[in-house]
């Protein structure tokens, strides 16, 4: 029995809002379980000296946890005066895997900055930032084609991510943060609504896990991405 009651191939209760900031071209608060992440996207008609006179735009993320997402309090990066590797290994995934289904040449030389706010977190904070922010970067893009800004949709499919692991040697979907703790192995796919993998990270923190261990926590991940591929269709139709 899993700390919540879940069965393993169960996502935590997932609610994802809209339009959840004023001034944000996308705006979305994901919520999977206690995880709680508001992803907005704002769009400058700037691009990075690397791709000035190119036609060809960028997306990109920030990522950080608010100071009370979790116990003890977390110090704010800015206060240390540096930003941790943890937080440039995360912006720099979600940056990658919204850039995976994104046609930069429809974007013309304008950068999307996609910010990924942890308001509360109990294990997955990854995971539920890049399935919000590709919500709040459709909704941006949306918002600028209805302003004739965009002639065309720059977005190619969609993107989510989930966590799966090896809990007491039984594969486990979307692990919460005690599960995550105790877990033999811990994973996170990254992928596409059609099925494509955009990245895949896993570690085996006890012991090394087979071949069949991969392929079964493979297919348990697909199974949470389809299922919060439907919750972002809705999500956006509803918007």
């Amino acid at each position: 029995m899993r700390v919540d009651g879940r069965s393993p191939e169960q996502l935590r209760p997932v609610t994802i809002l809209t339009g959840v900031s004023k001034h944000a071209h996308g705006s979305a608060l994901i919520e999977m379980g206690e995880t709680k992440v508001l992803c907005t996207a704002t769009i400058e008609d700037s691009v990075p000296q690397f791709l000035r006179d190119t036609g060809r735009g960028w997306v990109t993320a920030e990522y950080g946890m608010l100071p009370a997402a979790s116990r003890p309090r977390i110090p704010r990066e800015a206060s240390r005066g540096r930003v941790a590797g943890r937080t440039h290994e995360i912006q720099r995934l979600i940056g990658r895997s919204l850039r995976a289904v994104t046609d930069m040449t429809l974007l013309g030389e304008r950068t999307v900055w996609v910010d990924c706010d942890v308001i509360q977190a109990d294990g997955g904070t990854r995971t539920a930032s890049i399935t919000g922010a590709y919500v709040a970067l459709a909704l941006a893009f949306d918002a600028l084609q209805r302003e004739g800004v965009l002639l065309a949709p720059p977005l190619t499919g969609s993107v989510a991510a989930v966590s799966v692991g090896i809990v007491q040697g039984e594969a486990l979907l979307d692990l919460c943060y005690a599960e995550d703790t105790a877990a033999e192995v811990d994973m996170n796919f990254v992928m596409t609504g059609d099925g494509k993998y955009v990245e895949v990270q896993g570690t085996a923190e006890s012991k090394p896990f087979t071949r069949a261990d991969l392929d079964r926590l493979a297919d348990l991940a697909w199974t949470g991405i389809r299922k919060l591929t439907h919750m972002q269709r809705k999500a956006l139709e509803r918007a």
